[in-house]
């Protein structure tokens, strides 16, 4: 294994999620990947970016999860690989972009199950982003110029989809504490307390694994 260091962040929707790993990339001076990860899987995996953006962190119930990984293991070439639905083309492509990456640079990756991928990988540091309710709402409002209903119903109906690809893709429950290293709620520290928080983990982390 290399000695990048990686960051990975979940986020609820109008936590600041998405902020805060910008914030916290370019104080690492490091590149933040969030929909920048669909281009880097469409052009390694030959699919056209659109599949990328349609299917994007979109739950699937179609086939089984142990079909996907076992073709992953066997690689793209088999007959198995070929009649794949293309949410599982998408997600494996999406795979392999974020272990590539993990292993060319040090950078914060944003969703997309990327604390999964990088399992294996022992400089990664998984942070989750959580808020009050009230606190995602007002952010989704100013962000999206809408009332507090539209903004409430974009919340929970992204959550929700969020939660079913991540609990469908990985072994672990998404936004449960057992499933990263690191939750904070941005609305008690704030974006800037909150990188602070997640600078000083991976840091004892590295210390600690490094030992």
């Amino acid at each position: 294994m290399n000695g990048n260091l990686v960051i990975t962040i979940g986020r609820q929707c109008g936590s600041g999620g998405r902020k805060i790993g910008m914030q916290l990339a370019e104080e690492l001076g490091v590149k933040c990947y969030d929909k920048e990860l669909l281009s880097l899987a469409a052009k390694n995996s030959g699919l056209c970016k659109e599949l990328f953006e349609t299917h994007d962190e979109k739950p699937t119930s179609s086939f089984l999860y142990s079909l996907v990984m076992d073709t992953y293991s066997l690689g793209y070439t088999t007959s198995a690989y070929m009649d794949m639905p293309i949410n599982h083309k998408v997600f494996l492509a999406q795979f392999d972009a974020i272990k590539k990456l993990a292993a060319e640079e040090s950078c914060v990756i944003v969703g997309r199950c990327a604390d999964y991928a990088l399992a294996d990988f022992p400089n990664t540091t998984t942070v989750f982003i959580t808020a009050d309710e009230q606190d995602k709402i007002e952010r989704l409002q100013k962000l999206h110029d809408i009332d507090a209903a539209k903004a409430k119903d974009i919340m929970v109906k992204t959550d929700k989809k969020r939660a079913s690809y991540y609990n469908y893709y990985s072994s672990k429950k998404w936004g449960d504490a057992k499933s990263y290293d690191l939750c904070i709620n941005s609305s008690a520290v704030g974006p800037d307390g909150a990188v602070k928080m997640i600078r000083a983990f991976a840091e004892a982390k590295g210390l600690w694994k490094n030992k």
